[in-house]
């Protein structure tokens, strides 16, 4: 995880070690498929979000999850296949 200069925002950069990334495009395609498949925001509601994510066709790919006592987090589908992480800061 880095901070923006500013120190408003972060970038995660994430790196698959097995398997290798797969070609093509696939619709689902998974997490390591080569290209930009997916971008993570913050948002201050995550509840709220989802709902109006889910009114304009996107997926919910599983559950919203916690991690430990700082984030609320979830996986959409959107309808292009590119899949859209949601967190939510707690506390």
């Amino acid at each position: 995880m880095m901070r923006t200069p500013d120190g408003h925002r972060r970038i995660e950069l994430a790196k698959h070690h097995t398997p290798k990334a797969i070609s093509g495009v696939p619709k689902d395609a998974p997490a390591n498929t080569l290209g930009i498949r997916r971008i993570m925001f913050r948002v201050d509601a995550i509840d709220d979000a989802i709902a109006r994510l889910l009114a304009h066709g996107a997926e919910l790919a599983g559950d919203v999850g916690q991690y430990e006592d700082s984030y609320r987090l979830c996986y959409i589908r959107g309808p292009q296949g590119i899949v859209v992480a949601l967190a939510e800061e707690l506390g």
